[in-house]
């Protein structure tokens, strides 16, 4: 089974831009759909992005799409998101996560491997 750690969180003010990097260990990353998901305080986790194995090709929720780019690195088991132009709604600890089930990548359901968490705070 694949274990995730996610880096690269911090303060920023509107405007800015952020890189988030998700390092996986263990498992079969390569042939692993990811996905990025975002939890803000008070708010259900949602997700962001996602990436299959092969191609690959992306998915976006539509607040993020023209902002964040999510890609991946199979050689050395990395997962990133670069976030652009950020808003304060993008406030929100971000996950990254594994997906082994059939169905939507936006489904949260569908993963069941998740990193820690970094924080991301984006003041106005």
């Amino acid at each position: 089974q694949v274990q995730l750690v996610e880096s690269g969180g911090g303060l920023v003010q509107a405007g800015d831009s952020l890189r988030l990097s998700c390092t996986a260990s263990g498992g079969i990353f390569s042939n692993t759909i990811m996905g990025w998901f975002r939890q803000a305080p008070g708010k259900e986790r949602e997700f962001v992005a996602a990436i299959t194995s092969i191609g690959p090709v992306t998915y976006y929720r539509n607040s993020v799409k023209g902002r964040f780019t999510i890609s991946r690195d199979n050689a050395k088991n990395t997962l990133d998101l670069q976030m652009n132009s950020l808003k304060p709604e993008d406030t929100a600890v971000y996950y990254c996560a594994a997906k082994t089930r059939s169905g939507s990548y936006s489904n949260i359901g569908n993963y069941d491997t998740w990193g820690q968490g970094t924080q991301v705070t984006v003041s106005s």
